[in-house]
């Protein structure tokens, strides 16, 4: 039951962001780094918890992997 739910969500983040053409890169990989997260925390720790604190990580990496080059 919880691979199914899992695996719904997983569909739900993927046909949302197909709808975000018009995103710059940097909150495309913001948004996607979050919802990696919280499926990846939630299967990991389990919870309210992981599923948060995973959102928030994958966010945080997903913002910084995207962010443009600056010197």
């Amino acid at each position: 039951m919880k691979t199914k739910l899992v695996a719904a969500a997983a569909l739900a983040a993927l046909l949302g962001l197909g709808g975000c053409a018009n995103m710059d890169r940097q909150t495309m990989g913001t948004i996607g780094g979050a919802a990696a997260g919280a499926l990846v925390g939630d299967a990991v720790i389990g919870g309210p918890l992981g599923t948060v604190g995973g959102a928030a990580a994958g966010g945080y990496i997903g913002n910084k992997a995207t962010a443009p080059n600056r010197r």
